[in-house]
């Protein structure tokens, strides 16, 4: 087992981290102030980051993309952790691979372009009465001659203001359980969509979670991702390695940071005397905070190196999702404590990170969730625990 990251991903790794201190950072606390990024500001760093080749970096070099592997979309993940939410977005894209089963027409109207960060995309998966029971949608979409009516409401749709089309599941066959849903590819212009309000959130500033209704929008064929009645698989599929990216590997370079920030804060503030690190109750939180965050790196890269070789993680990825969200929690709430009054203040970042950190154990299915899941799984006999005495 080698750990060594090669030339190649070093020079990766260093130059996103490179370009998100230089061109991102310094728009972090206007995004925080105005809960805005100005459109010219959002072009700048999407031109820069696209000449560098940092644009869609996920999705193969055939469509236009970087053609990264899972392992080294995961090491530029964990750096994308060290930004906010929307400066992610506008810099490097929000490509989902789920737009890779555009066929024919499809590829030229929605794939392509938004490789070229020409259009931009958001997943409507999200109901009212749907969130991490992503079965349980009532949105339909019903035959109308060769085509189909969409007729329902999704929300909590991430950059949904900025995005011009989306990618929505619908029931189109309410007899068939979950093998009765497909997905949609939707024009934010088409006749009968409609986006309501901003929903506002906790932390996450500068990013749209916006209210959508769909009212008997007209589908053609075209606009069907994929086989009818197979959505559902086609959304967990993507939400697979949304989870492990957005969420593990994110998780895991937010609480880097914040850990890196707490150790500064610990080794310069004094008390007593001393510096506060000198204290064994300031080194213990610390310590657990950074064992925590290596494990659940190395979590991470596991996953990862599976899905490159061609397996299908599904366990893997509910526990890297657990384990680095929470993880990310306790490292947060750890700096606040460290930090005292000055980690609750908001002139310092820390307030934000805490506020911020909270929405990881929720969206893209809630730690409770996934821990059924892989409890599931366990009693079925798939136990995804290595055992090297069974390798």
């Amino acid at each position: 087992m080698n750990f060594e990251l090669s030339h190649e991903q070093r020079l990766l790794v260093d130059t996103v981290h490179g370009f998100i201190r230089s061109e991102l950072k310094p728009l972090e606390d206007e995004v925080e102030e105005t809960g805005e990024l100005a459109p010219e500001k959002a072009r700048a760093i999407f031109e820069k980051s696209r000449d560098l080749g940092l644009y869609a970096m996920n999705i193969p070099e055939a469509y236009g993309g970087g053609g990264l592997s899972a392992v080294d979309t995961m090491l530029v993940e964990e750096q994308f952790g060290h930004t906010t939410d929307i400066l992610i977005r506008r810099a490097f894209g929000n490509v989902y691979e789920v737009l890779l089963s555009c066929k024919g027409e499809q590829l030229e109207r929605w794939l392509l372009p938004c490789v070229r960060g020409e259009r931009t995309c958001s997943i409507a998966f999200t109901e009212p009465g749907a969130g991490s029971d992503a079965a349980g949608i009532r949105t339909r979409a019903r035959r109308a001659g060769d085509g189909w009516r969409l007729s329902g409401t999704k929300h909590f749709i991430s950059d949904g203001f900025f995005s011009d089309f989306f990618v929505v599941t619908a029931v189109t066959d309410p007899d068939a359980g979950h093998r009765g849903i497909s997905l949609f590819l939707v024009d934010k212009a088409a006749p009968g969509v409609a986006v309501g309000r901003d929903q506002k959130m906790m932390g996450l500033r500068g990013t749209s979670h916006v209210e959508l209704s769909f009212d008997d929008v007209e589908l053609t064929p075209a606009h069907l991702l994929g086989e009818e009645g197979q959505g559902l698989k086609l959304a967990l599929n993507v939400l697979g390695r949304v989870r492990l990216a957005q969420v593990g590997a994110r998780s895991i370079g937010k609480a880097t940071k914040i850990l890196n920030l707490t150790v500064e804060y610990a080794a310069e503030r004094r008390q007593f005397g001393r510096p506060i690190g000198e204290f064994q109750m300031v080194q213990q939180m610390l310590a657990d905070s950074a064992i925590e965050i290596n494990a659940a790196r190395l979590a991470l890269l596991q996953a990862a190196w599976e899905i490159d070789q061609g397996f299908g993680p599904r366990t893997r990825i509910s526990m890297v999702k657990v384990q680095a969200s929470e993880t990310l929690g306790r490292v947060a709430d750890r700096a606040v404590q460290i930090f005292g009054g000055m980690g609750y203040c908001k002139e310092l970042p820390i307030e934000r990170y805490y506020r911020d950190a909270r929405i990881y154990r929720i969206f893209d299915g809630a730690s409770e969730i996934h821990r059924n899941v892989i409890a599931r799984d366990l009693l079925k006999g798939n136990c995804t625990v290595f055992d090297m005495a069974a390798a």
